[in-house]
């Protein structure tokens, strides 16, 4: 299968395992399924830690590259398309970054690996 994962969904499988559901403990650790991680989760990251607001183990530019590749994932690029999907969406979720990987997972077919609640409105699979 292929997922894409939520950004919480990478930081908590890097450094807190235990806060990710059963399911997508699997789905991530599946070596069968295809995960992708997006551009704008790393533009996400990249804004949090600048914030303040997330700490990692090192830089941003080493740390999000480093875990991409040592778990095999693959990164999805933010393509025009995309973004200007976003503009159809429902107004269920106010987050901009959240509403790009909705858009990102609908255009690529792609199952959504969150815990957002909020997400499951949406018309896309979530797994958590």
């Amino acid at each position: 299968m292929k997922f894409l994962l939520d950004t919480h969904a990478l930081l908590f499988w890097v450094y807190e395992p235990a806060r990710l559901g059963a399911l997508a403990l699997r789905a991530m650790a599946d070596r069968d399924n295809q995960i992708f991680w997006s551009t704008a989760s790393s533009w996400e990251v990249a804004i949090k830690v600048g914030l303040g607001k997330l700490e990692l183990d090192g830089p941003v530019s080493e740390v999000i590259p480093s875990e991409l590749l040592r778990h095999g994932f693959t990164l999805l690029p933010i393509d025009h398309a995309h973004v200007l999907a976003v503009a159809e969406l429902p107004r269920h979720h106010g987050d901009p970054f959240d509403r790009l990987l909705v858009a990102q997972a609908q255009a690529e077919r792609l199952t959504l690996l969150t815990a957002d609640p909020r997400i499951a409105a949406y018309d896309i699979a979530i797994v958590w």
